[in-house]
């Protein structure tokens, strides 16, 4: 093993501990869990055989203690995860401001091209083909670690410059605590999941809704709004996206923003219970909300219009 690893210089050379830990930086407390313990067998002295070589057992006795537990200790709340996005964030600001972020591999290279839709599904498949051998030896580790390094900040590049970020004004973590209102209490829609589950982006989709009601629960408005619109990226005619997004609004305080989603949820599902609730409470018309129909015969000139017309007309009702 060269001189210089896990001296302290090396050790700076690895400061993202998603990478570190070979999991996604959408990782939630159940995955970063899984992967620790997976890395944790994989690198346990306990776990070596005899005959393993001299430099692969100094790799595992360092790597554990020094590297693969303090980047555990950092993820495995939510407010340690926050706090790492935020530094990630701005790292990925600075190095844009700079024209510095290029990167060298060829999967960053793809995720900073593809179409917007394709992200999230190229990032988790590219990250999970990089951790399978990231601990397999000591130049496996510098070289795959580096490489999801890279990928994240591609990723978090991504995720930032579409034009959605740039309302945040208020700094680099959402805030955590929001005044409660009438419309605090968040309630789950109940009308069925749409579209067919195992097609990977709207597996996708899905994990972004379900992290959005974790922040809702934890009253983290912005970052919920946030994985709402990426959900709504991938299925935009889903009615409890909408709806949540609703709800999160409401929270935020911006009553006009909630009805427009209200109002799209019920144009995907006029049944759609909780959209129905709040939109009452907003003393919405739910009365002229009509569900979508993929081949709407055009209303005659006498014939009551909703306020949107025809705009959100097309694809099938969820």
């Amino acid at each position: 093993m060269p001189h210089a690893a896990f001296s302290p210089e090396w050790l700076n050379r690895f400061t993202d501990p998603y990478a570190l830990l070979g999991v996604s930086v959408a990782a939630d407390e159940r995955r970063i869990i899984k992967r620790y313990r997976t890395v944790a067998k994989q690198v346990h002295p306990d776990a070596l055989i005899e005959e393993m070589p001299a430099e692969l057992r100094q790799f595992a006795d360092q790597v554990l203690p020094k590297l693969v537990n303090p980047a555990y200790q950092r993820l495995k709340q939510e407010k340690g995860r926050n706090e790492v996005l935020a530094l990630l964030r701005f790292k990925v600001r600075r190095l844009s401001r700079d024209g510095q972020i290029s990167p060298t591999t060829k999967q960053g290279k793809t995720l900073l091209a593809i179409a917007e839709a394709e992200v999230d599904v190229f990032y988790e498949q590219a990250v999970d083909r990089l951790c399978d051998r990231q601990y397999a030896s000591l130049t496996d580790f510098e070289t795959y670690t580096q490489q999801l390094s890279e990928l994240n900040l591609v990723y978090l590049r991504r995720k930032m410059g579409a034009p959605v970020i740039r309302e945040k004004r208020t700094g680099l973590m959402a805030t955590t605590s929001v005044p409660r209102s009438p419309a605090s209490t968040v309630a789950p829609a109940t009308d069925p999941p749409s579209g067919d589950k195992s097609s990977p982006g709207l597996a996708y989709a899905e994990r972004h809704y379900g992290r959005a009601q974790e922040y809702l629960k934890g009253k983290n408005v912005q970052a919920a709004i946030q994985e709402l619109k990426d959900a709504l990226k991938i299925d935009p005619q889903n009615s409890r996206y909408h709806c949540l997004m609703g709800q999160a609004y409401l929270l935020n305080k911006l009553p006009g923003m909630a009805k427009v989603h209200l109002k799209q949820a019920l144009r995907i599902n006029p049944a759609n219970a909780v959209a129905l609730k709040y939109a009452r409470q907003l003393k919405m018309a739910t009365t002229e909300t009509t569900p979508a129909q993929p081949n709407a015969v055009p209303v005659p000139a006498n014939g009551r219009r909703s306020l949107f017309g025809g705009l959100f007309s097309k694809g099938p009702s969820r």
